[in-house]
């Protein structure tokens, strides 16, 4: 993998105020394909939440904030924000995670951005929305992914609610973000005008709820938990094998005879229980006892095997370390290298978005807080006894 910037969004500058999961995640998109984020935070000891996103060199931060730059700014000094606004002139997008009304406490609000640029897009990711009357509630992944309705159908039946083991709302809304200023972007290209983007975690989550929302909206349905049972497709889920457990997803009638005969039961595609989409689901606890007897009697890699030949979509099960082993992750080079100030690299979960011809490229780790502080304020007209004048009063 080259260490140079990628070209794609090279024409960009995204001023970072985030912090955690979801502002990170956005903005990582478009440092991964080449436009300078700047990432902007608090000078030490000044935040009274800092490090809440966990060790500067962990796993997590690392992942996210890749390929930018840092300054420490302290906007809450007249300085500071001083220093931001000048920014902002020269920027296309700020991506901010506050609480609504941060913003205007500090003087950032979109209407604030667009006199100073009127060119501006303003990204604001919360927890429920910049208005209504949630809007300053505290929004954390695991209260979205409860009242989106995510927990509701995780988990096995009965069992009670059952939080997800990523966090889907943080990423989703990072990545729903995203996509939001990328259309404003490209309306920009005719408008000549930025705009204010939002996205919040319980819109992300409702929103990944997908599917299963549309039951409820569409038929009325209320979504139970079905355990690692497709909530209406039989049989699709999980099976347990003679040493292990495997995936199984069988579709159309086509995928049902070809299944049929790649258990050994051809019996089974013509048998009046089971013979039809509708018979299956309706008969799936005397299926599923019928099928554990028969995935039992062999290994996880010989039911594959029967069933890749047959046609039929299976897939084994995998811990962390079997992900990345696996011939094909290794293939698609998703882990991939980051180079470090040492010389070593550090490898990283790459973006799983190709390009042919622009893809995301990885150029460092994240640097030091305000590790760019005078190459950034040199860029924006400052010098020398200015940048110092700026320490002495902490605004940087």
């Amino acid at each position: 993998m080259s260490s140079h910037v990628s070209p794609a969004l090279a024409n960009l500058r995204i001023l970072d105020l985030t912090r955690v999961r979801a502002g990170p995640t956005c903005c990582r998109i478009f440092a991964d394909f080449g436009a300078d984020v700047i990432k902007i935070e608090a000078p030490p000891g000044i935040d009274p939440n800092e490090g809440m996103s966990g060790a500067r060199d962990g796993s997590d931060m690392l992942n996210l904030h890749r390929n930018k730059r840092s300054i420490t700014l302290n906007l809450k000094t007249p300085a500071g924000l001083a220093v931001f606004k000048r920014l902002v002139a020269t920027a296309d997008v700020v991506v901010e995670n506050f609480r609504p009304d941060v913003k205007d406490r500090l003087g950032i609000a979109y209407d604030d951005l667009k006199a100073i640029n009127p060119r501006i897009i303003l990204a604001s990711i919360s927890g429920f929305g910049q208005s209504g009357p949630y809007r300053t509630r505290a929004g954390f992944d695991q209260i979205a992914q409860g009242m989106g309705g995510l927990m509701w159908v995780t988990g096995l039946p009965g069992q009670g609610p059952v939080r997800a083991g990523i966090a889907v709302a943080d990423t989703s809304a990072g990545l729903y973000a995203a996509i939001g200023i990328l259309v404003a972007l490209s309306e920009r290209e005719r408008s000549g005008e930025g705009q204010w983007v939002q996205s919040s975690l319980l819109q992300a989550q409702i929103a990944m709820m997908d599917f299963q929302a549309a039951r409820y909206l569409v038929e009325g349905v209320v979504p139970q938990q079905a355990g690692n049972d497709h909530p209406y497709s039989t049989p699709m889920g999980v099976v347990r094998t003679a040493d292990g457990f495997i995936n199984i997803a069988v579709g159309g009638q086509g995928q049902w005879k070809a299944f049929c005969g790649a258990i050994g039961r051809p019996e089974l595609q013509n048998d009046p229980l089971y013979a039809t989409l509708d018979l299956r689901f309706k008969n799936r606890p005397t299926l599923n006892a019928l099928l554990a007897d028969i995935f039992a009697t062999k290994p996880s890699q010989a039911w594959l095997e029967a069933l890749e030949k047959a046609g039929v979509p299976a897939g084994p099960i995998y811990k962390m370390d079997d992900v990345f082993a696996d011939p094909q992750v290794k293939h698609l080079g998703i882990a991939t290298p980051v180079p470090a100030e040492d010389g070593k690299d550090v490898t990283l979960v790459g973006q799983p978005i190709d390009l042919s011809r622009t893809p995301a490229q990885y150029k460092g780790l994240l640097p030091e807080p305000g590790a760019d502080n005078d190459a950034i304020l040199v860029e924006l007209g400052f010098n020398a006894n200015e940048i110092e004048d700026l320490r002495k009063e902490r605004a940087i």
